[in-house]
């Protein structure tokens, strides 16, 4: 019997989306402009330290494509007026041809930004930014679950909608916690093993990255961990390891029509318990590489593939 599934990630986002977007007339807007500033001034801790907003931001640029999807889902969509090349969600995102890799500083201020959102990579822009008196918040990876939920609230904070921050924050949490735990009582005490590829070079992930701890949390063995060299998290696997590891479930995390089946019809890959069953699942590259409130999908996915493959 399979769970019953909570409400998905993408409609929580729209919804929340909807409400921050919600139909306004001038006078609409400048009321809602004045409520979101009080309890300003405010200081929030990014990446380098603290850092204080005099005033809530009315012109956000992201350059980063979690952080851009957090903004939504904390209901500051409606103040987001820039945002990166691959800032591809929600589907209202402002995507432009600004680069979160290697920013230009002249092309973020065409944009008139009062706040600008950074990738802890693009953090050497932060000091040329605030030169030129535009405000800065850079966001490093989460590392944890815990570190998602806390930036959610970080950027409620920063925006004028801590309130909303903490409620979608709150809500992304139970949600995930419901699917571990659900997930867990479907399965019993089935131990499955996994393999993680994130490229067809064979590239892997440990139980100590932040998608390595998602799966630890269903209660999987990575097959990655007992590799030779996991330094960095991210090892590169050999094809005679894999087989020789035999994982029961294989994740894949990059785009193409036809992984599955080149993964399928390496040599020996037939023989490996998770090809012989069919229990390989092409994961949606961007909810798997990004760790903002889609990390429920990500989440919803595993249990799916779980379930599934404790059925057979």
């Amino acid at each position: 019997m399979r769970i019953a599934r909570r409400t998905p990630a993408i409609l929580l986002l729209a919804v929340l989306t909807l409400s921050a977007c919600g139909g306004q007339n001038t006078s609409d807007s400048e009321s809602d402009s004045d409520a979101s500033s009080e309890g300003f001034p405010v200081t929030v801790t990014d990446a380098r330290g603290e850092v204080t907003l005099d005033e809530a931001p009315q012109r956000i640029v992201s350059l980063s494509p979690s952080s851009t999807e957090m903004l939504f889902a904390v209901g500051a969509g409606d103040q987001v007026t820039a945002v990166d090349e691959y800032s591809n969600y929600p589907e209202e995102a402002p995507t432009t041809d600004l680069s979160g890799f290697t920013p230009s500083v002249e092309a973020i201020a065409d944009h008139d930004p009062d706040l600008v959102v950074l990738a802890r990579d693009a953090e050497d822009a932060a000091e040329q930014l605030e030169k030129v008196k535009i405000p800065v918040l850079v966001m490093p990876a989460a590392e944890t679950l815990d570190d998602t939920y806390e930036q959610m609230r970080m950027l409620g904070e920063a925006t004028g909608h801590a309130d909303e921050a903490a409620e979608a924050a709150d809500e992304v949490e139970s949600e995930i916690s419901g699917i571990f735990t659900e997930t867990k009582e479907e399965i019993g005490d089935t131990e499955l093993s996994y393999y993680h590829e994130i490229d067809d070079g064979m590239h892997s992930v440990t139980s100590e990255t932040f998608i390595g701890q998602v799966y630890a949390e269903f209660g999987l063995d990575n097959i990655a961990d007992s590799a030779e060299d996991t330094a960095g998290g991210y090892p590169q696997l050999s094809a005679e390891y894999i087989v020789e590891e035999d994982p029961d479930l294989i994740f894949l995390s990059y785009p193409g029509s036809d992984v599955v089946e080149d993964l399928s019809g390496r040599p020996a890959f037939d023989t490996i318990t998770a090809v012989e069953n069919g229990d390989i699942t092409q994961l949606d590259p961007d909810i798997a590489s990004r760790w903002g409130p889609r990390v429920v999908d990500l989440a919803e996915s595993v249990s799916e593939a779980l379930i599934a493959a404790q059925e057979k």
